[in-house]
């Protein structure tokens, strides 16, 4: 998992070295004069071609009890051609077989690191006539597909959008790598005086970003900026033979003001006490009834249920007769409709660097298609008022406003929240929610009610385990949608107010739809930082790109949910009890 977790990260940022980008600007520029006579008396003219150019050196360390079990330094450049024939309003896009290879393909070298511009010249040649001859292909077989098929709805393929120049200058900064060395040691270490956790790490990962972006539109973009994050991740096992873990992350885009010694040598005493508290903890039963979603776990939830569901996926066309299974948000077709209490708003911010003096990781000056993104209501008043946009239009809306943030599928880019500021006009104290919970459970003569601090979001879960959650998803009728992460600090929460840890639960049917029964909202504002990959649950190291993302949310209490046990088989515990155990 570590050596996906470096290229997540390396490929969304990048360089400690100096900014040399006259020649990887020029050869980018001059090809991408070149390729616009791209054109035959049997192929057709590109309407539109656009060079992206990543430019990375990263560093990386993880230590486990003490010791480095790994290090990595890497310098690179990640090309992306993205070539387009046809018009606007129809392309080679949006097609099941757009963005594959047909035919013959070039045995293309990697991406030059150093500043040759012959070198960088004849990559971009070669890619983008690979590039081009995928695409004719891909029209054309789009085109032969909708012959045999209805017409739906006229949606152009393409937006068109206003050229950008956008040249940032990017800052020097000096990473302390043997001090970051020294430090994750020390930091996992500290999982020695804690016998029931059976596998931990401490790992940090740092990069400079440099981006660079040409179009035959004639924007021209180059960003920057830094990234330093130390996860720390925990597994345990309960008596019984269930897997029990914890993690948390902290994320910067300084090198020079992070977390100080103490705050995270408590990140990580924090993450060991939870696994020994739930290797210990009993098994939850079946629950209906409300759940109070607290600190962190609010953010959690609402970058799950409703980040997500703001964007809007376009079904591609496809081959006759086979289905198309993309998903669908929860959310479309749901404009102007109520999905949050009347007195809950919502704001995409990308130009927010600080949110109440707490830094924020999502801001965004210029997104992957060269759109200046600016503030943007997505709910007012609970109502449901816009969507995350692309270059790609969608039903009801033909222009982007600059959310392309990712990679996305058949051709297009995807979009996801930056900075997203979820904030309620009608709050009480937080301490208050609790007692709100126990009343409700009272006047409804339940034994107890449950608080949620934490979720596994993003998660740490094994493939395995994300495969079963889904299979009882779709058990429970939510097959089109995701399931959501499992609670990881889950308490039972009595008249008197006593909390009783839990473990082995998940949510059933908890989906966007439940945000229509918040109840109250907490006076207090929690910042959620993660890199968003656009995997289920995000789940660490999946994919292959990832974008900074915050969330700034209240307390927030639900009025009904039902919590399940969790039907896994349990594996059986060590043969032999832990090394660590008679210390």
């Amino acid at each position: 998992m570590y050596w996906r977790t470096v290229a997540l990260l390396v490929v969304s940022t990048a360089v400690f070295g100096a900014d040399d980008s006259g020649a990887v600007l020029k050869a980018m520029h001059d090809e991408l004069q070149h390729s616009q006579g791209l054109d035959s008396v049997h192929l057709e003219k590109p309407y539109f071609i656009s060079y992206t150019v990543e430019d990375g050196e990263s560093f990386g360390a993880v230590a486990s009890l003490g010791g480095i079990i790994g290090k990595t330094e890497s310098r690179f450049r990640v090309p992306r051609v993205q070539l387009r024939v046809g018009s606007y309003q129809f392309d080679n896009t949006n097609y099941v077989g757009s963005g594959a290879s047909f035919g013959s393909r070039y045995d293309i070298d990697r991406f030059p690191l150093e500043d040759s511009y012959t070198v960088l010249r004849r990559y971009l040649w070669l890619a983008t006539d690979q590039s081009y001859k995928a695409a004719v292909e891909a029209l054309a077989r789009k085109r032969a597909a909708l012959k045999n098929m209805s017409a739906g709805e006229p949606l152009a393929d393409f937006a068109h959008a206003a050229p950008t120049h956008y040249l940032e200058a990017v800052p020097e900064e000096a990473l302390d790598k043997a001090g970051w060395v020294a430090r994750v040691r020390s930091l996992s270490a500290i999982f020695a005086g804690f016998p029931q956790v059976l596998n931990s790490n401490v790992d940090v990962q740092a990069a400079k970003d440099l981006r660079y972006l040409v179009t035959s539109e004639g924007t021209e973009v180059r960003t920057g900026g830094h990234t330093l994050i130390m996860q720390v991740s925990a597994v345990g096992q309960a008596p019984d033979g269930m897997y029990v873990r914890d993690a948390a992350g902290i994320y910067s885009r300084d090198f020079q003001h992070f977390a100080g010694e103490a705050e995270l040598a408590g990140v990580v005493r924090q993450v060991a006490e939870n696994v020994a508290a739930l290797a210990h903890a009993p098994v939850g039963e079946t629950y209906n009834g409300p759940v109070l979603f607290e600190g962190a776990a609010a953010a959690q939830l609402l970058a799950e249920l409703l980040g997500r569901n703001l964007v809007l996926t376009r079904k591609p066309v496809n081959e006759p007769g086979r289905p198309n299974l993309v998903p669908q948000s929860e959310l479309e077709g749901r404009l102007a409709a109520r999905v949050l209490p009347e007195w809950m708003d919502v704001v995409d911010d990308p130009t927010r660097t600080e949110w109440r003096g707490k830094a924020l990781f999502g801001d965004t000056r210029v997104d992957m298609e060269g759109v200046v993104p600016k503030p943007l209501t997505l709910v007012e008043k609970g109502v449901l008022k816009n969507f995350l946009l692309t270059r790609q239009p969608v039903t009801g809306f033909a222009e982007s406003n600059g959310r392309a943030q990712l990679p996305g599928a058949f051709g297009a880019d995807s979009a996801t929240i930056s900075n997203l500021l979820v904030t309620a006009t009608e709050t009480v104290p937080v301490r208050d929610l609790k007692k709100q919970l126990i009343q409700i459970c009272q006047a409804r003569n339940q034994a107890y009610g449950i608080l949620v601090r934490k979720l596994d979001f993003p998660s740490t879960a094994p493939v395995d385990e994300l495969r079963r959650l889904m299979a009882a998803n779709a058990r429970d009728g939510n097959g089109g949608s995701h399931p959501v992460s499992l609670p990881i600090l889950i308490y039972k929460v009595d008249k008197d107010g006593k909390e009783q840890l839990i473990r082995g639960v998940r949510f059933r049917e908890l989906n966007v739809r439940s945000l229509r029964d918040i109840r109250a909202a907490g006076d207090d504002l929690n910042v959620l930082d993660y890199l968003e990959n656009g995997a289920p649950m995000a789940l660490r190291g999946a994919g292959s790109y990832a974008a900074e993302a915050s969330v700034v949310a209240p307390s927030l209490l639900v009025d009904d949910l039902e919590v399940r046990k969790l039907d896994d088989e349990l594996p059986k515990l060590p043969i032999v009890p832990s090394p660590l155990a008679g210390r």
